[in-house]
Formats: structure tokens, sequence, C-alpha cells
């Protein structure tokens, strides 16, 4: 390493060349890595990725690549681009940038890597490929080398930037050596990472598994979903088609693909909104009954409070595609057929005007205030792509996701209220001794809604902002180390919806 420490001497013993390859740099201390000459070998869309990072925080690149004459067309001019062999000797820290299919070219490479930290980057196509993990391999394939596992799971566009709200990235690293695990986590650091100590090399399973997961984090949102459409759409089901038909015989069973859908989807849509918003009350509740943010949320809440972006965009995605079903509506053949029929009661009733002005207002307000609630969800899901949001500081985006997010909540409240009308109050609209499906649905809105209306009031709401400061009267204040769980650094009401 340039201007920290010579390259070990081959040979020696396997713990004496790890001790003295990763010793050797944490005793340096942090402005080692200044400067630092990192080789990454192999030539693919990481190692480009990886050394515009590199480049841009201060580091020097060498890129090690079986035909380099090729790859350097694709690398800035400051790269040196080499053979495998001259990159290794250049560098003590090594990112490993090449398929576990292609680790057998590092076979007669492996004296001089011997000492060295190896940074495997590598993933698998599927969960579990391999009987070992990755990086384990490759700890039997070049025993005196010391592997570390990291920077997998990071994409190659967040790769690319350098700006510092990327800190936000994190980058899970495992490694049997303390000091080599220390050392990459402090070069995540430099490259404006958040690097996670996950222990010992063993657990580099997980570190692998973790991109090829299906949607993990998106498990619990579909499920809610799914069991609310099942819900909604049964309820709706039982009442506008069975009841008309138990009762008059009357066979509404083509309302099924359109109509019924069309009721199952803004419930649903208004329903994860409501959760959203309910996990970060009952989060701020928490936080009050306890008096202070540092006792740590149960599990299922602190679940909750993870999947509140999740739970948020399900819901502008059904509320987008409850637009779409209402724009089809009168394109339906039913829906002109009732029109004539409609017309041709109030010629054979001898009505000229069948103007309900009253019906009119509803009607005009209740798309009006749908228009408002979706554009203000398509504000909340447009500032969850990361280039956005990005963009925007902390006060900026918090103001979006909670504040906007919240009035977007009671405009879609009100907008179901006027849907309702006078129906809510209406005795024939209850079959089967069931209220309407909006009915059911604005439920919970309301009370979310009623319940920031109580999280405002003054009594409530300075001593939820003293807390929040860092005030603590629970009476266990004084075991209390460190804040834990989701409340450690924001407010659980810092919402991000989309």
């Amino acid at each position: 390493m340039e201007g920290c420490s010579q390259t070990p001497e081959e040979g020696g013993s396997e713990m004496s060349n790890k001790r003295k390859a990763s010793e050797s740099f944490v005793d340096s201390g942090p402005s080692c890595l200044v400067r630092t000459t990192v080789a990454v070998l192999g030539s693919g869309d990481f190692s480009k990725s990886i050394t515009i990072r590199l480049l841009r925080c201060g580091f020097k690149v060498v890129i090690g690549s079986r035909r380099p004459k090729l790859a350097s067309h694709f690398f800035p001019h400051v790269v040196d681009v080499s053979h495998y062999e001259d990159a290794i000797k250049k560098s003590n820290i090594l990112f490993l940038a090449i398929h576990r299919e292609h680790y057998s070219v590092l076979w007669d490479l492996k004296h001089l890597m011997a000492g060295k930290v190896l940074v495997d980057v590598s993933n698998n196509r599927r969960l579990n490929q391999y009987p070992e993990s990755n990086a384990e391999y490759l700890a039997a394939l070049l025993p005196d080398s010391v592997v570390v596992k990291g920077f997998n799971i990071i994409s190659a566009w967040a790769m690319q930037q350098s700006y510092p709200k990327d800190a936000s990235t994190q980058v899970f690293i495992c490694s049997d050596s303390i000091e080599a695990r220390q050392l990459i986590m402090e070069l995540a650091r430099q490259l404006n990472f958040q690097p996670v100590d996950m222990g010992p090399l063993s657990l580099s399973r997980y570190i692998e598994n973790i991109p090829v997961q299906l949607f993990p984090g998106w498990k619990g949102p579909v499920l809610a979903a799914v069991a609310l459409s099942i819900f909604f759409f049964g309820y709706s089901f039982v009442r506008d088609i069975i009841h008309p038909y138990v009762k008059h015989k009357q066979s509404d069973f083509y309302k099924i693909p359109i109509e019924i859908v069309n009721h199952t989807l803004p419930t649903v849509a208004i329903t994860l909104l409501a959760l959203v918003y309910l996990a970060g009350q009952l989060a701020a509740a928490h936080q009050l009954y306890y008096g202070t943010k540092y006792k740590q949320f149960p599990h299922w809440l602190e679940s909750w409070l993870q999947s509140r972006k999740q739970l948020g965009l399900i819901s502008f995605f059904l509320a987008a595609v409850h637009i779409l079903y209402s724009l089809s509506l009168p394109l339906r053949k039913s829906e002109r057929y009732l029109l004539l029929n409609t017309a041709y009661q109030q010629i054979h009733a001898n009505i000229e005007n069948s103007w309900n002005e009253e019906e009119v207002w509803r009607v005009e307000m209740y798309v009006s205030f749908g228009i408002m609630s979706f554009g203000l969800m398509s504000l909340l899901a447009i500032t969850s792509i990361p280039s956005i949001s990005n963009s925007l500081n902390w006060r900026e985006f918090s103001f979006i996701q909670t504040t906007l997010g919240y009035i977007a909540l009671l405009i879609a409240t009100i907008h179901g209220l006027l849907f309702g009308w006078r129906r809510a109050l209406d005795q024939d609209a209850y079959r089967f001794y069931l209220p309407p499906s909006f009915v059911v649905s604005l439920a919970l809105p309301v009370c979310v809604i009623l319940g920031k209306v109580l999280m405002l009031l003054p009594c409530v709401g300075h001593k939820l902002h003293q807390i929040r400061k860092g005030l603590d009267t629970s009476p266990c204040k004084a075991r209390r180390l460190e804040p834990v769980g989701s409340a450690a650094n924001i407010s659980p009401e810092r919402v991000t919806i989309m």
C-alpha cells in the first residue's frame, strides 16, 4: 500500500500472512487510506462502477483484466489497466469483480495475493446456489489471503454516485479477520456508504442471498393488500350480487368484472394509505406511554414501520387502477342499456327535465376531490424515486411525505364521504344488515385523522416533541445506553410513504 505499509513478504504461515495484511493497515489509522491505490480484478459493470466511485472519493485505481488493451477503452484515462499480475502487485486491497466460475484463474496467482485483503463482491443467480458461499469458497481456494465479503448489494447506479446522501446506503461486510473488517468498513465510509459489521465469513451466505431474494420487503404489504382485497370483494359481492338475487331474483352477476372490482380497489387503497400513518401514530403512542424514544418498539411494530413505503406504493397503484376502471364505466354495453331504459321511462312518465341540483354538486365535488387526492399521491410516489429524493433536503422530504401525505388521506376520505353522501343513513342501503362498503372502508381513515388531530393538541404535541428531542422520563432511563429501533434518530411519524 502506497504510503501505508510495505507488501508482506511472500511465504510464511497462513496466520502470519493474514495478520500482517490486516494489522498493517489498521494500525496506521483511517488516514492511511487517503490516496491509496486499490486494485479491481475484472472489467465488467461492477468494476466500472466501483472505479468511478473510488476515483471521485480520491483513491487511485488499477484494473486487472485478461485483455487490458480492450478493457482500457471503457475506463477513464487516469486508471491504470493492466494484466492481473501487475494489478495485484500494485495494491494490498483487491476488489474481486469476477464470477465464481472464473475463480480458477486466480490459482496460479495465489502466491502474489498471499497476505492481501480480497473483497469478494460476487452474487449468485439463485438462493443457495452452491453448497458454500462464494466468499467461503474463495477463502478455501486462497488460504493465504484475507477474504472479506461486501459491496455485493449496491446497485451500479448507487455505486457511481458520490454525494453525502448516499451514506444511507448500507454495505454489509463480514470476514474472519477483525482487522480486515475494520479496514474495509473504513474504506466504505470514505466512499460515503454506511458499513454494517456482519461478523465472521460464515455470514457471507446470508449477504449473498439478499440480492437474489424476490421482493423480501414486500411480502407483508402484498399479503395485507391481498387479504383486504379478498375481504372487500367478498363483502361487495354479498351485498350487491347475492342480496338482489335472493330478495328479488335479480341477476346482477354481470357486475362482477367491472363494478365489484371497482368497488374493491378504492376501499383497499384508502385502507392501505391509512395503515401507513396508523403505524406512525402507534409508534408515537408507544413513546408517550413509556416517556422515552429509547425503548425499542415491539417486533411487529418495527416491521410495520419498515413496510410503510411498500404499503403506500401499493395504495397508489390501486388508486391508479381505480381511475382506469372508473373511466371505463360509461363504455360498457350494460351502461348504455341502462341509460336508454332510464330515458324511455322518463319519456313514458312525461318528465321533461330530470336535473337534480344536489346530485350534480355532489358528483362535481366527488370527482374533484378524487383528482386532488390522486395528484397528491402521485407526488408522494415521485419523491420516492432515489434520484428525486436525493435532490431534496430532509425538511422538504419530510414535508412532502408526512404533511402532504396526511392531506392526501384527508382529501381521499372526503372523496369517499361525498361518494356515499346520504346513503350512509339510508335504511335500504343496509343489505343483509350490512353497511355499504364505503362506510366500512372509511372507518379506519377517519380514526387515523382523528388520531392526528389528537397528536396536534398542545398538551400531547409538546410532550411528544420533547421526547423526540431526547427527554427521558421512563423509570429505567438509567439503564439506557443509546437509541434503538426506528425511533433512534427520526420521528416515527416521518413517513416514507412512496
